[in-house]
């Protein structure tokens, strides 16, 4: 007899929620290894208690971090003046900090209320950066210690290369999803499928390459996000000699072509780059883009360039109205090539 057929999470009325849905909390896991911030490690775990208290006031924390690295982690986080009991420790060890890459995908059924879990393969972006073998531990750590049904799909993929707008639509990036260093026998098609069966979503929307300085590829949280369910907004960069301008042309290009399933245009917004930022010759993928929507609030990452963070401030509010934007300075953080959205991930309510 041919083997049952699984359902899938689309199947059985599961679908990934916009990040502007309500959450029940935001989940991170604390930073440890020293050669994701080569020679400037030292204030990253205070700026993730920085930012860890920002989202205390707002929803609860959940950080998986191993347990010999609690104390010094919950040392940092009370100094933070985060509000403690909205945070949780979890002893679930990790590789490293990448939490939108490594942790799960939360998917919810509207119908049921179920809150469930999508636990998908990473490789650390094309086997770039091993081990990684305690980073695919957590999603399973995390059903288990929530008690969620968990679906595994053995794919390679990472939160960072998709942005959904909760109603059925995916932005992603050909240069991530289609790279060889992921999926090689996986076709376009069958990668496609497997988004609509996993996620709940019916159309994806591909764009091309990611910006300067991306080791992921080209992950779309760097670049262009659903702020509605109608509206996206997408980094653009006005200076033509910078390394930027022909990429993000060519993707707001794609942007302004795409239609919505009922052949309506999108409301397209235009988000400033910050000047190039560099560290030790080597060009960071610092980004306004990179932004982590919370319950009531915007977390944006700045670069000490008050003129430009002032101005993606004032477009993340037009996007947002209602929620307090909220800037977090990640020049330090970039030197890991990620901030606030790479670093989290939302689980909804």
């Amino acid at each position: 007899m041919p083997a049952p057929k699984i359902k899938t999470p689309a199947a059985l009325g599961f679908r990934l929620p916009a990040e502007w849905e309500p959450q029940v909390a935001v989940w991170l896991s604390w930073p440890h290894n020293l050669a994701t911030w080569p020679g400037h490690f030292r204030p990253i775990p205070a700026k993730f208690a920085e930012i860890v208290a920002h989202i205390s006031r707002y929803e609860e924390v959940r950080i998986n971090v191993a347990e010999p690295l609690q104390q010094r982690a919950w040392s940092l986080i009370a100094k933070a003046k985060a509000v403690l009991s909205r945070v949780t420790l979890y002893d679930h060890a990790t590789n490293d900090a990448w939490c939108r890459d490594h942790g799960p995908l939360f998917v919810k059924n509207d119908q049921t209320g179920e809150v469930a879990i999508t636990d998908w393969e990473h490789n650390a972006w094309g086997g770039k950066y091993p081990p990684f073998d305690l980073d695919n531990t957590v999603p399973p750590n995390i059903a288990a210690a929530l008690g969620f049904r968990r679906f595994e799909k053995k794919m390679i993929m990472e939160g960072g290369s998709l942005d959904v707008n909760g109603a059925g639509l995916l932005l992603t990036t050909e240069s991530c999803l289609l790279n060889k260093n992921r999926n090689p026998t996986m076709s376009k098609t069958a990668i496609e499928r497997a988004l609509r069966d996993y996620l709940g979503v019916q159309t994806i929307y591909w764009l091309g390459d990611g910006i300067v300085g991306d080791d992921t590829d080209g992950h779309i949280d760097d670049m262009t996000r659903f702020f509605s369910v109608d509206g996206i907004v997408t980094a653009t960069e006005s200076n033509k000699k910078d390394k930027n301008y022909p990429i993000l042309r060519e993707n707001l290009r794609r942007l302004q072509a795409l239609r919505t399933p009922d052949g309506k245009k999108f409301t397209i917004v235009e988000l400033p780059m910050p000047k190039p930022t560099f560290c030790e010759g080597q060009q960071l993928p610092a980004s306004y883009a990179n932004f982590l929507v919370i319950n009531g609030a915007v977390l944006m990452p700045t670069f000490q360039q008050p003129k430009r963070d002032a101005e993606a401030a004032e477009v993340l509010a037009a996007c947002f109205p209602g929620r307090t934007i909220i800037p977090i300075d990640c020049l330090e953080l970039v030197w890991g090539l990620g901030t606030l959205h790479c670093i989290s991930q939302q689980q909804p309510a």
